[in-house]
């Protein structure tokens, strides 16, 4: 055997070890029931007010699964199924609720005050924090995270149409997933824990 072709077959043979080798370390890829948003490059932070005063930014949540959902206190149906379906997540996840954060950002800030705000969040869960801006950082948040929301006259007052999906963050704060406002509590609770054990670094 020639020495040529021996180099040949030792750089074959290896190549086909380290092919092997890094097939067996490749994880399988986490599917879930809601929309995968890895990767995406919007909604990667806000800077809004919480009810006690204090700046909010997506930071301040390192170490948990944050679920974001915009809507206004006012809303008649779909905003609170959204948080209540939200704090059956929790207690699904049992133990793993501990790690889990739910952001109520209103489109209404005239009419939700700080006060209405706290109210309501914890009327689903006392750890459920509710954020506000003003007009203008309440349009650039979400134009931030490409959401839909508007102002209708009723009568002598006015309601908000506004986008049903919830946003989830790992918990390196990076935007993964968008639930669907039909999903059931069970698949969002699934996805959930998915994405807490097995979140890549």
């Amino acid at each position: 055997m020639n020495a040529t072709f021996s180099r040949r077959a030792w750089l074959v043979t290896t190549a086909a070890s380290a092919l092997t080798l890094a097939a067996c370390e490749r994880k399988p890829r986490v599917t879930y029931k809601g929309i995968d948003l890895t990767g995406a490059t919007y909604a990667t932070d806000f800077q809004l007010t919480d009810p006690q005063g204090q700046e909010r930014r997506l930071a301040d949540f390192r170490g948990k699964a944050v679920l974001v959902f915009f809507g206004f206190t006012q809303c008649p149906d779909v905003c609170p199924t959204a948080l209540a379906r939200a704090a059956e997540v929790k207690r699904l996840l049992g133990v793993d609720g501990q790690r889990f954060q739910a952001l109520f950002i209103t489109v209404d800030p005239e009419r939700d005050t700080p006060e209405v705000l706290q109210a309501y969040t914890a009327a689903f869960d006392e750890s459920f924090i509710g954020l506000y801006g003003d007009l203008t950082r309440t349009q650039q948040t979400a134009n931030d995270f490409k959401v839909f929301y508007k102002k209708v006259p009723t009568g002598a007052s006015y309601t908000m149409d506004h986008s049903a999906l919830s946003y989830v963050y790992d918990p390196q704060g990076r935007l993964r997933l968008a639930l669907r406002h039909e999903q059931s509590p069970e698949d969002c609770a699934d996805d959930l824990r998915k994405l807490l054990h097995s979140t890549p670094t």
